[in-house]
C-alpha cells in the first residue's frame, strides 16, 4: 500500500512502525510540518496497560522508551498545607520530544520516510494514495479539509491552562490546588526523567482574569506562577516551550473517515489531560487501525471496521474524561472540603473508580477516610 501520513506525532509514527514491520513493502511517507527537535509541551504519560500493549506490538521500540522511563506508583494530592498519598496507581513519564525522536528512529529504520519542514496545505493532494491519515494534533488541517464529510464537534472549555516545566521534581503523580488572592489554581505535575517534570497550571476564567494574565508576558505568568506555588517548586523556576495560556478544545467526530481518509489521535478526539490519555489514546488508535488493515481485504472495509471497534472505547474515554474536566472546572466549589475528603471526591470524578475500586488500591486511604465520616457522623 502506498500510504501518506500528515503529522509525525505519536499516532502517526506507530501506526507507520506497526505497518512497516509487518510488511516492508509498504510505500509510507510522513509529512511533519515542524522539525525533528520541535515539540509543544515537556512531559507524556502511559499507565501500565498501555505500556503492556506497546511492548507486546514492537518490543524494540518499547525497550528504547521504557530505559527513559520515570516510574512513580502513587497520586499525591496537595491542598494547603496537608498532601495526601493513594497508592496503588501505577504510571510511567517519559520526555514528549524523546518519545517521538525514539519513534521517529524506529520508523526510519524500518523504511517509512518522514519529510521533516513539510507543510500539506491541502490532503487532497495525496488522495492519490491507497491511505491518506490525518494525525496532526487538535488543530488538524484534514479535519478542517473535510468539514462536511467528518462533521466534527468542537467546543472550547472555559479553564485556562499553561503547560510549564520544572527542574523541582515530583516523585508521584501530583495535583496540587493553591489558593491566592482571590483565585484558586489547580497544578499538575510528574518527573518524566531524571531531572524534569511537567507542570500544568489550570484555573477557571474568573481567577485567570482577575490575575491580569491577558496582560502579562510568558515570563510575567512564570513569575506570578511562582509565586502562586512557591512551596511546591522548592525554589526552582518555570521553564518555558512555547508555552501558552489556552483553552482545551474537546473534539469529537461524527464521521471518522471519508472514503481513504481517516483521522487519528487528537485530530480525531481529545481528552482532557487531568486523565492523562492524550498521547495513551493516540498509540492505542494506531494499533486499533493497524489490526484493522491487517483483517479486512480493503481499505474501506478496514476504515469501517476501525470505527466499529474503537468508536465505543473512545466514547467511553472521552465521558470519563468529561467527568474530569468538569470536576477541574469547578475545583473552587470543593474548596472548603478537608483534605481528606477532597482527594476522596478528586480521586472519585471521573466515575470510573468507584469506592471499592479505591479500596482495592490503596486500604490504608478508605479506612483513613471512613474513620474520618464515621467521627463526623458520630
Amino acid at each position: 500500500m502506498k500510504i501518506g501520513i500528515i503529522g509525525g506525532g505519536p499516532s502517526g509514527l506507530y501506526l507507520a512502525i506497526l505497518l512497516k514491520k509487518q510488511d516492508a513493502r509498504h510505500e509510507i511517507t510522513i509529512y511533519e510540518r515542524n522539525g525533528p527537535n520541535d515539540t509543544f509541551g515537556w512531559g507524556v504519560v502511559f499507565s501500565d496497560k498501555t505500556l503492556r500493549k506497546l511492548r507486546d506490538y514492537d518490543a524494540e521500540s518499547y525497550d528504547s522508551i521504557a530505559k527513559a522511563f520515570a516510574l512513580w506508583e502513587n497520586v499525591a494530592i496537595v491542598k494547603g498545607e496537608d498532601t495526601i498519598t493513594i497508592r496503588g496507581n501505577r504510571f510511567a513519564g517519559l520526555q514528549r520530544l524523546e518519545m517521538l525522536q525514539i519513534l521517529s528512529r524506529r520508523a526510519e529504520a524500518l523504511g517509512a520516510k518522514i519529510q521533516f519542514n513539510t507543510f500539506i496545505p491541502d490532503p487532497e493532494a495525496l488522495r492519490d494514495h491507497d491511505l491518506v491519515v490525518g494525525a496532526d494534533g487538535v488543530n488538524s488541517l484534514v479535519r478542517q479539509r473535510y468539514t462536511e464529510q467528518l462533521k466534527p464537534d468542537i467546543s472550547t472549555r472555559p479553564n485556562k491552562y499553561i503547560w510549564w516545566g520544572t527542574r523541582q521534581l515530583f516523585h508521584a503523580l501530583t495535583l496540587t490546588f493553591r489558593e491566592f488572592e482571590g483565585g484558586v489554581f489547580a497544578a499538575h505535575s510528574y518527573k518524566f526523567n531524571r531531572d524534569m517534570s511537567t507542570f500544568i497550571v489550570e484555573c477557571d476564567y474568573e481567577t485567570w482574569s482577575a490575575a491580569g494574565f491577558e496582560n502579562m508576558t510568558e515570563a510575567q505568568s512564570a513569575a506570578y506562577l511562582e509565586r502562586v506555588f512557591a512551596r511546591d517548586l522548592g525554589g526552582n523556576n518555570l521553564l518555558s516551550n512555547k508555552s501558552q495560556w489556552i483553552n482545551f478544545l474537546l473534539v469529537k467526530n461524527r464521521n471518522w473517515y471519508f472514503e481513504n481518509v481517516v483521522l487519528l489521535g487528537d485530530a480525531l478526539h481529545t481528552a482532557h489531560f487531568s486523565i492523562g490519555s492524550g498521547t495513551k489514546l493516540a498509540l492505542e488508535d494506531s494499533i486499533a487501525l493497524f489490526e484493522a488493515l491487517q483483517e479486512q481485504p480493503s481499505v474501506g472495509a478496514a476504515l469501517e471496521l476501525f470505527t466499529e471497534r474503537r468508536k465505543p472505547q473512545i466514547d467511553e474515554y472521552q465521558q470519563a474524561a468529561y467527568e474530569s474536566l468538569v470536576w477541574f472546572e469547578h475545583a473552587r466549589d470543593y474548596m472548603h472540603l478537608d483534605p481528606l475528603s477532597f482527594a476522596y471526591k478528586l480521586m472519585m470524578r471521573s466515575k470510573r473508580i468507584d469506592h471499592e475500586n479505591l479500596r482495592k488500591r490503596d486500604p490504608e486511604f478508605i479506612a483513613r477516610y471512613e474513620a474520618a465520616q464515621t467521627t463526623v457522623s458520630s
